[in-house]
């Protein structure tokens, strides 16, 4: 997993997972517990960042999707 959008798609999986008995509660609660932390490293980098008064390059937080076109009026 290389990017936020991929944990967000996985962890869904896990809740599709559990909620129908096809994951293990065991294994969700470490892959949860594991995700959490993921999610915990990014907050402290983009807080350190933001204590600096910088502007993070973060490809874990970045997204596959390319940015929209601006609509011109």
């Amino acid at each position: 997993m290389k990017h936020i959008s991929e944990l967000t798609t996985e962890l869904s999986s896990l809740y599709d997972g559990l909620k129908n008995g096809t994951v293990d509660v065991k294994v969700a609660a470490e892959l949860n517990n594991t995700a959490g932390k993921i999610i915990h490293a990014q907050r402290v980098q983009l807080e350190y960042a933001e204590l600096r008064k910088e502007q993070p390059d973060i490809d874990f937080m970045k997204t596959k999707a390319k940015p929209k076109a601006k609509v011109q009026a």
